[in-house]
């Protein structure tokens, strides 16, 4: 292999996420070149560190360039087209088979073929597996086409078919446990008509009974398992003076055997031995019969004696019986005296026996150590399928450096890799992070030859949603389900949990579509995560259907899950199914699931809103019945939902129950009557409950926050004011909010010279102030003077300080500089590209101040500066909204500049958004 080809295949060192120890092993031809990254390679499939390479003496290329993922696929994919060959004549034949539906067509695509039938080639078809894009039929399927191509070979003149050639359609109907059909085969066939068994193959060329037709049925009753018919037929032989052919005799001898009848069996060898038929072949079932015995001591001294004697003539004979015996000794966990076996007699044939063994037992460590010891003695490499099986179980334990050595010996020596190696190969890069290559060999799958198999869609699937690709996990979705391949447990739930985080519904419906056909039971909480993603999507019937789909126990399930009850009741509030909603909150708490306050809000809010108020208390009864919430704040979130519902009579209803209860509201419920009677806009029913709350209890802070709070969120600004006043007096300190909603509806009201009483009088707490009053203060000062005049006004009047310096700056010199810099318009002159920075120093800037400097820009002509305060927005990490967008796009049409228009108009469409009426007119009229 070329340096080339050597550097193209130094892949990532794989990380190894199992808990088992990972023994390095050194392939022969590789332990001096490569030097082992400590990097992980599961980070980035696109960039994954590669094994380094000590030197390069053809210098190709330089040292830090890595190979790139294509150059790696193109790599392996060459060696995979090792594996591929022309399609053979059996090929061509299964082709042929599977695409001719009726005898007619299947004669003339098979006469076409010119087949040279023959005992041979019809063996070798029974036993060959076709090319996996020859045919895709399940097991069952290719065993039709086979005996389909039975039938079709023995009506074909001059051809019969022969002993070796029923042998082996019995064999292949028993491999597939149908030996029920072989037998009732048989009894059809021994009750055929005389015309029948004068058929060339079966006539024995005498009258009566014919010894071909009798070695027949006792071949197949054997094969089939049934060797004591088999004897009774051959008793009926040998009372008509027939006798089996040899052929018959071992088959019938082997299947004695497998049936554990050894004394039949020695009595059978010895007969054969006086008829002088007895060989190698006989001495091979005879070692079989002591090791199925157990005897493994007197099979090992018959190994060699007959390993001794002049009847094992051949090398192939004598590999057979001592693979026998190693596989023994193998079975029986005796893996010491196995291996002695193997070392003492040196068959490279066996050594296929003791890797499978070794693999076979999970002792993968003995598997490397006696490859790396043979390959220094005797230059030996196992057959690709053992290389193959090696690989797999390798990958089972997340030996993925163990996994990348022998691939790279394969390829290095040649070795054209099995199926299941291609497989294995394209699991081992999902696994070690490079996915990117997995997926490039899987879109190259036909012209290199590879049937992917279930194993290797889940290891697909897994990675491609680790990386968050859902258009190729849909893709290999797709395929996989047109294969029949359908994804297993674990693969199932990370593959539906990936697509409804995508949003992908359609897929998880065809998924869940397809478990429930092919009888596979997802996990009731895939049900529960494809309900709540059918809910965030508005899919709300869907949905609600989701329950019905799943019966059984599974359906009662559901309910394990608080997210499914959640995503109900939200649904049917949605869908103004308001009947349903109490029982769903009764078999929520059932399963163990207590309701959250915004869970009750919303319930009862939807109940009231409908009318549904004896549904409301009937429900609140049932609750106050329930030992899990407390009664005081049971009847508090019901009073909650019936004030968000602007059913100020229906909460004082229930406050009126919960005094009669004797239950003592606390200062909480009285808030919440306060804020339902504010939210609707009751302002009498709210001034005389507020003086009634202050009669009840002593007045407090919160009292007056809520109340201002919620007079301003009513458009109440004078009353606000002087509640505002009046707390002031009392001595408490309203809290941020109330001051922000005060300025905010003060200065919406244009009432500058309270909001100026305000502003000094928050001052005046001592508070820092806030970005959203600093906002709020911008935004008006741009809009015009009267702020300025009232701010120098109260100043002159307070006779208000100037800055004391830059590092202590006081909360009102922020004001100050705020309203001078900003009366009326931007007037600053000297350095306006840093006026966002500038302000920084005085509060935190948000995307609403940028949007607001922008507009300031834009008014005073400066589009330029408004695009680098853009620009500086997006560094900062802020995303531009509409508004920035739109502002952009109006101040360039003011001043005429309709290419730069439609510029910041296509950026402001690719990113999800779109003008405003007003500044569309005004594009529209932009020449």
């Amino acid at each position: 292999m070329s340096l080339r080809l050597r550097r193209l295949l130094l892949l990532p060192k794989p990380s190894s996420s199992s808990s088992s120890p990972v023994r390095p092993w050194t392939p022969l031809r590789y332990s001096s070149v490569l030097l082992f990254s400590t990097s992980s390679a599961t980070s980035s499939p696109s960039a994954s560190p590669p094994f380094l390479p000590l030197f390069d003496p053809l210098n190709e290329r330089p040292p830090d360039a890595f190979p790139s993922s294509s150059e790696i696929a193109s790599a392996v994919g060459n060696w995979f087209r090792l594996g591929t060959v022309p399609l053979s004549l059996l090929d061509r034949i299964y082709a042929a088979l599977e695409s001719s539906p009726d005898d007619g067509s299947l004669h003339s695509s098979l006469a076409s073929l010119r087949i040279p039938l023959s005992e041979s080639l019809v063996v070798n078809f029974l036993r060959h597996r076709p090319h996996p894009f020859v045919t895709s039929a399940t097991r069952r399927a290719l065993l039709l086409l086979r005996l389909r191509f039975f039938d079709w070979a023995g009506r074909q003149f001059p051809y019969f078919h022969s002993r070796g050639t029923y042998h082996a359609v019995f064999r292949l109907l028993s491999k597939a446990q149908l030996a029920s059909v072989v037998i009732d085969w048989l009894r059809v066939f021994s009750s055929a008509s005389p015309e029948l068994r004068r058929h060339p193959f079966l006539h024995g060329g005498s009258v009566g009974p014919t010894p071909r037709f009798h070695d027949t049925l006792v071949v197949g009753y054997a094969v089939a398992g049934k060797p004591e018919q088999a004897l009774q037929l051959f008793a009926r032989m040998r009372f008509f003076g027939l006798d089996l052919h040899p052929f018959s005799y071992h088959v019938l001898l082997n299947s004695l055997v497998e049936a554990s009848f050894f004394d039949l069996a020695d009595d059978l060898s010895s007969e054969m031995s006086e008829r002088g038929i007895a060989g190698p072949v006989s001495a091979c079932i005879q070692l079989k019969s002591l090791c199925c015995q157990g005897l493994l001591a007197n099979a090992e001294t018959r190994l060699r004696e007959l390993a001794a004697s002049p009847v094992i003539n051949s090398r192939t004979a004598a590999s057979h019986m001592v693979g026998t015996v190693v596989q023994a000794y193998c079975r029986k966990g005796k893996f010491e005296d196995a291996g002695r076996i193997v070392d003492e007699f040196g068959f490279t044939e066996v050594y296929g026996v003791w890797i499978g063994n070794l693999v076979d037992a999970g002792k993968l460590d003995a598997v490397l150590e006696f490859l790396v010891s043979k390959k220094f003695s005797e230059d030996y490499f196992p057959e690709s399928f053992h290389y193959s099986e090696l690989v797999f179980r390798l990958l089972e334990q997340n030996r993925l450096e163990d996994v990348y050595n022998v691939l790279v010996e394969m390829i290095e020596e040649g070795i054209a890799p099995h199926r299941l190696t291609m497989n294995s190969a394209l699991c081992f890069f999902c696994k070690a992070g490079m996915v990117d290559v997995a997926l490039f060999l899987y879109n190259s799958r036909r012209d290199l030859g590879i049937n992917p198999s279930s194993r290797v869609y889940d290891h697909l699937i897994n990675a491609l949603c680790r990386g968050g690709n859902v258009d190729d996990v849909c893709l290999i979705l797709e395929d996989a389900m047109r294969q029949g391949r359908f994804p297993g447990k674990r693969t199932f739930n990370v593959l539906a949990n990936f697509l409804c985080q995508e949003g992908r519904l359609d897929k998880v419906n065809k998924l869940l579509v397809g478990a429930l056909q092919k009888d596979v039971k997802p996990l009731p909480v895939v049900f529960a995560r494809y309900m709540s993603a059918l809910f965030k999507a508005g899919n709300l019937e869907e949905a609600c259907l989701i329950p019905k789909i799943v019966s059984g126990e599974d359906a009662s399930m559901l309910g394990r899950y608080k997210s499914t009850y959640v995503n109900l009741i939200q649904a049917f509030i949605l869908l103004r199914q308001v009947d349903v909603l109490p029982q769903l909150i009764l078999e929520m708490q059932e399963f163990g699931h207590i309701p959250s306050q915004s869970l009750y809000r919303s319930v009862v809010c939807c109940l009231c809103e409908m009318g549904k108020l004896n549904e409301v208390v009937g429900l609140l009864n049932r609750q106050l019945e329930c030992l899990e919430l407390d009664k005081r704040t049971c009847y508090n979130y019901f009073i909650d939902g019936a004030a968000h519902a602007k059913k100020p009579d229906m909460a004082r209803e229930l406050y009126n129950m919960m005094q009669k209860a004797g239950i003592e509201p606390s200062i909480d419920t009285s808030i919440l009557i306060l804020n339902s009677y504010l939210k609707s806009k009751q302002i009498g029913d709210a001034f005389n409950f507020f003086n009634y709350m202050c009669n009840q209890h002593e007045p407090s802070t919160k009292f007056y926050n809520i109340f201002i709070t919620g007079l301003c969120e009513a458009g109440k600004v004078e009353q606000a004011v002087m509640f505002w006043k009046e707390a002031r007096v009392k001595g408490f300190i309203p809290s941020l909010q109330c001051y922000e909603d005060l300025v905010l509806e003060l200065s919406s009201n244009k009432d500058y010279h309270t909001l100026v009483k305000v502003i000094e009088d928050f001052l005046e707490t001592g508070r820092p102030i806030s970005a959203f009053l600093c906002n709020v203060l911008i935004l008006h000062t741009l809009k015009s003077r009267d702020l300025l005049w009232a701010w120098i006004q109260s100043r002159e009047s307070n006779n208000a300080g100037a800055v004391s310096g830059e590092t202590q700056v006081s909360s009102r010199s922020i004001i100050d500089h705020l309203v001078m810099a900003f009366a009326g318009g931007i007037r600053i002159n000297d350095s306006i590209d840093k006026l966002d920075e500038l302000l920084e120093r005085f509060f935190p800037l948000d995307v609403f101040t940028y949007n607001m400097l922008m507009r300031g820009m834009c008014k005073e002509g400066r589009i330029d500066f408004a695009c680098q305060l853009f620009h500086k927005m997006s560094r900062k990490g802020f995303e531009p909204n509409r508004w920035s967008f739109d502002i952009l796009v109006h101040g360039f049409c003011k001043l005429g500049k309709r290419r730069e228009a439609e510029r910041w108009m296509e950026a402001m469409y690719r990113n999800g958004f779109h003008p405003t009426w007003y500044t569309m007119r005004i594009y529209n009229n932009t020449t």
